[in-house]
């Protein structure tokens, strides 16, 4: 009988020890300075900007900031006007001006609605955990392809399980599609081969312009964010006036990613007036590029810092090398060679001449999973949809649709 008493005390005392376990977890989540008892699963601490700045190796981690604007370009961060929901600035401090003290985060389009700051400009010096990948944004120290945004200051008056913050910070789709699945519901559900095949069947179907009138809609589709009255130059990175198109030396002109003479379709409607693949460009940058390859190494591009040239490549800078991928992406997926066009296929050599190939490939897949679709990059493809084309890059929205196909 003693024995029974002892084991019921013993299990009361087991089941007050357990109680007291989620009181101290919730004391921490209110701001308390209560430990939380160490486990397996635990989350990682958040860690400072300031470490975050310092960490850009891809890895994954949760950034604790304050929320001090909207960043337009790599050295400009806005706090009024936002221009989109797409990217915040985070500092370790609210009056943080300086933007090498900031991290540029990527909002995904799950938590644009809750944290993007044109539709919640309040977010400004409100205290963020955000995780995502230590990636650049912006050619900037980032954090990018995020899967979780919760407000640190934004405590609730009653103890509350930390997994109730909103929008949830787990479960995250991997994928984004804009305008809706409904665009690709033929692909849907597809890989391989078969994927590519129902792609080339979606994004074939659109309008076609003619030359001359891709000089407007580069004005539209590469406009600068921060100044309405320029465009952004593709290898450059340069913000130039709209103004400026042309053939004067500092001018610029129409860059064909997928270079023209690989498959000798020149200027005519098609492929070579295809808004996914043109781009503004000075006009020397234009000329250095000419019809190479995209690889790895060689010596700095003249005129255009971060790129680096060779005999038989380019290698444009960091901040648009998974750009320049997806869109030889797209012209290999679009042009198949079936509606009167060139069968265009990327390839894994360079020098590649005028044959209809274009490489490097394994170059280029790496570039796609280093540079995740960005803000400007989006806003782009949304565009030649509504305003032009009426087609989209499927590699844009649905960035794992490389790896089904190509591996």
């Amino acid at each position: 009988m003693r024995a029974s008493r002892w084991s019921l005390l013993a299990l009361l005392a087991s089941v007050a020890t357990a109680v007291v376990v989620p009181q101290v977890g919730s004391a921490a989540a209110a701001g308390g300075t209560a430990t939380a008892p160490h486990s397996a699963t635990a989350a990682a601490a958040p860690i400072t900007v300031a470490a975050a700045i310092g960490a850009q190796n891809g890895s994954s981690a949760t950034v604790r900031g304050y929320v001090v604007g909207q960043p337009t370009a790599t050295t400009t961060v806005v706090r009024s006007n936002y221009p989109s929901d797409y990217a915040l600035a985070l500092a370790d401090s609210a009056a943080e001006t300086n933007h090498t003290r900031m991290v540029y985060v990527q909002i995904t389009t799950s938590f644009r609605s809750a944290y993007g700051l044109k539709t919640n400009p309040s977010l400004l010096g409100a205290q963020l955990d955000v995780t995502g990948s230590l990636s650049a944004y912006f050619s900037h120290a980032g954090l990018t392809s995020t899967t979780g945004f919760s407000r640190v200051d934004a405590v609730p008056t009653t103890t509350v399980p930390t997994t109730t913050t909103v929008p949830p910070t787990t479960t995250v789709p991997p994928t984004t599609t804009a305008p809706s699945d409904a665009y690709y519901q033929a692909a849907i559900g597809k890989t391989g081969p078969q994927l590519k095949a129902a792609l080339n069947q979606i994004i074939r179907v659109g309008d076609k312009l003619d030359y001359d009138q891709v000089w407007t809609a580069l004005k539209a589709t590469d406009q600068d964010p921060a100044n309405p009255n320029n465009v952004i130059l593709l290898y450059s990175g340069r913000s130039q006036s709209k103004s400026t198109n042309g053939g004067g030396a500092n001018d610029w002109n129409r860059e064909h990613v997928w270079a023209k003479s690989h498959g000798d379709f020149g200027t005519a409607t098609g492929p070579g007036t295809d808004l996914h693949h043109l781009r503004p460009e000075d006009v020397s940058v234009n000329s250095n590029r000419g019809n190479k390859d995209f690889d790895t190494g060689g010596s700095p591009a003249a005129e255009a810092p971060g790129n680096y040239t060779d005999a038989d490549s380019w290698e444009p800078r960091d901040a648009v090398k998974g750009d320049v991928a997806r869109m030889i992406l797209y012209m290999d997926v679009r042009y198949e060679g079936g509606d009167g066009y060139v069968d265009l296929d990327v390839n894994d050599s360079v020098n590649n001449g005028t044959q209809p190939h274009h490489g490097k490939l394994s170059t280029l897949l790496r570039w796609h999973a280093q540079d995740p679709p960005d803000a400007f990059e989006k806003r782009r493809n949304q565009v030649i949809y509504d305003s032009y084309q009426h087609n989209r890059n499927p590699f844009i929205d649905h960035p794992e649709w490389v790896a089904s196909i190509w591996g």
